[in-house]
């Protein structure tokens, strides 16, 4: 997250954090896999990791050169801090994201310092978990892009697809991918502690960094109020009528 920070400066612009959001996941990832016992069990889970945290950073990438600036989260944020605002930035996004990092990622760090190397059920319901939200954020991502970029589409809000059974596919499937996690954890010991991380990011997604900032941006846009009436907000329900 430093080295990410000082890219920031360099280039003057706070958005890039949410590149190394995903990058800092694979990192704690790698770093508990060198420390701790190598095993099928601890493979598995770096590898997951691994995959969600590039395909994560890779799609904000795309995302982030393609726009027209930076994103107005970031832009508003600065306007409220007091003092410099490289110190500012630092510790209030760089640090503040890469500790929140640590923290979801404790699932992961207890089952990479566990003695225990083999799969169990536990890791094997899990993995199913996992790739039942790993599709659900890939797809979810997969629609809006296509959608934003057909000039037909310009101004209309993504309606179909998995966004019609849930506003936020991709929040969704970001959170039951860590719940995925967190049952892997189940069959090492302390593994409970993990509950720290699907709990963690779901309060994210759902109350702070995620839903919230994202919804708030469509309040007043043609059609988003009957969306947002007849479309569930996080987990997916038949849409209503």
């Amino acid at each position: 997250m430093t080295i990410v920070f000082v890219i920031s400066q360099r280039l003057r612009r706070l958005d890039i954090v949410d590149v190394a959001w995903g990058g800092a996941f694979i990192v704690i990832a790698l770093a508990s896999l060198l420390l701790g016992n190598k095993g099928e069990l601890h493979y598995l889970v770096s590898c997951l990791v691994a995959i969600w945290g590039l395909r994560l950073s890779f799609y904000i990438l795309k995302r982030l050169k393609n726009s027209s600036g930076e994103d107005p989260r970031y832009v508003a944020m600065r306007t409220t801090w007091r003092g410099n605002k490289a110190v500012n930035a630092y510790f209030r996004v760089f640090m503040a994201q890469g500790i929140l990092a640590l923290l979801v990622s404790t699932g992961v760090v207890i089952i990479n310092l566990s003695s225990e190397t083999l799969l169990d059920i536990a890791a094997i319901l899990g993995t199913i978990i996992w790739l039942i939200g790993f599709l659900f954020e890939s797809i979810g991502d997969s629609q809006l892009r296509a959608h934003l970029a057909n000039p037909v589409n310009k101004g209309k809000l993504m309606t179909s697809g998995l966004w019609r059974y849930t506003r936020h596919p991709n929040y969704f499937g970001e959170a039951v991918q860590w719940w995925g996690i967190f049952i892997m954890a189940f069959g090492v010991p302390f593994g409970w502690i993990g509950i720290i991380s699907p709990v963690l990011i779901t309060i994210l997604l759902v109350f702070v960094s995620g839903v919230p900032p994202t919804e708030k941006r469509f309040e007043g846009r043609p059609g988003w109020d009957v969306y947002k009436k007849r479309t569930s907000m996080f987990i997916p329900l038949p849409s209503k009528k």
